[in-house]
Parts: structure tokens; sequence; C-alpha cells
């Protein structure tokens, strides 16, 4: 299945490298353990990748045994995880911490995705702080071209939209300021009242949902992860 020869050796390292040592295939693992199931949501969690590569690692995947397909409500088709594939959770998640506990953070922070971003933190936000009736959240990322700038998180009814055109909803909350800054606080890099207080983030709108951010934001799953880089 891999894009190359392989490895020719028996050791269990080298027959699992065949399997998930190609370019892309952890991350698209990494996004079905996240609960992406659909083509089209698998696709924003990997923006850089081509909608043929991605069918191309799926359809490896099934054959390896770690992804299988099945019909959803709607007839559509979902990719789920086999055993196999949920079996690869400690070992993408080990890969995660270990990239964030050792790998140099300035380095990390060149990698800037605002689509990655808000697609992870959409699925990380966390409904409960805010007010019980629909709430829009507006990012505005001024230093990126301007189809990456402007994003809306949609909060109804515990359900969470993630827009890059505006939905034409009354913004209850703005946020602008460093897509760096953001990605900081997400990765646990940087704190939330650091990069407000000298003004690399600005918030508007509604102080409630402005004081509740850090509560209703959350952080990466590997933000509380301790860093080991001197």
């Amino acid at each position: 299945m891999s894009d190359r020869g392989g490895y020719g050796q028996f050791c269990p390292v080298s027959m699992a490298s065949e399997v998930l040592c190609t370019r892309w295939t952890t991350l698209v693992v990494r996004e079905m353990l996240m609960g992406s199931s659909r083509f089209n949501d698998l696709r924003r969690g990997v923006p850089k990748m081509s909608p043929a590569l991605l069918s191309k690692r799926l359809k490896e995947l099934e054959r390896a045994g770690v992804v299988q397909t099945e019909r959803g409500a709607s007839g559509s088709v979902e990719y789920r995880l086999t055993e196999a594939g949920e079996d690869l959770r400690p070992v993408i998640l080990g890969l995660g911490e270990w990239g964030h506990r050792w790998v140099e953070s300035q380095l990390t922070l060149r990698n800037l995705d605002p689509s990655l971003l808000m697609w992870d933190m959409r699925r990380n936000l966390n409904p409960e702080p805010l007010p019980p009736q629909r709430c829009t959240i507006h990012f505005l990322y001024p230093e990126v071209s301007k189809a990456q700038q402007n994003w809306w998180l949609v909060v109804d009814e515990g359900t969470v939209d993630l827009c890059n055109s505006d939905p034409g909803f009354e913004v209850d909350l703005q946020v602008t300021g460093s897509l760096r800054s953001m990605t900081a606080v997400w990765m646990g890099l940087a704190r939330l009242s650091q990069e407000i207080d000298s003004g690399r983030l600005e918030l508007d709108g509604d102080d409630r949902i402005a004081r509740a951010m850090q509560a209703w934001l959350g952080l990466s799953s590997f933000a509380p992860v301790s860093r080991r880089v001197p």
C-alpha cells in the first residue's frame, strides 16, 4: 500500500511503518480518532491534502484493515475505524505528546493554518459557559490572506458550526488579533489573559462571553503535556 517499496523486514515496527508512514496517513487516522467520519469533514482536518490523495489513503487504510466504510442515515458513505484502527489511539496520541514535549515551539508556530486551528477549536468548544440562545463568535486574523481572515463559530442548542463566510447572524463577540497568538493560546504555549493584556488579541462584544472565553474555548488535547524543550 505504500507509495514506495516496502522495508523488507519482518520486524513489527517495519511492518507497521509500511501501513502508517506514508505521507498524511497518521493525520488522517488522527482526524478519525477525533470523530470525523465523513469525507468533507476529514478534508477540513487536513486542508492542504488533495481530495484525490485523501481518497487514496482511505482506500489503503481500508485494505490494511484499519478503516471500514458504512452507509450513514442519509445514505452517504462514512469512514469508521476498525478495532485495529481504534488500537492506534495511544500510538497517535503518543506521537502528538512527544511532538508537544520535544519539538521547539517556535518551529511549531511557523506552520500556522487558520482553517485547521478553527476546525480544532470548533470540535473542542464547550458550549456550557455560553448563553442558552444562539451565540455567534467572529474571529478576525488581519495578517493572513483575505480568504482566510474571517471565521465564525455559531453555537445553537449545544451544536457548534464553523463558517468561513458570514452566516448573517448578529455577532455576540469578536476576537481580533494575530493567528500566531491564537494558535499559541490554543496549544497552551501562551495564556489567553497574557495575549489580551499585550494587545495581540482584542475582544469586543458581550462582556460575559468575553470573560468566559477560556472556559468555552478550552485547549488542544496536547496542551496539558509538559514541555521539555530547552
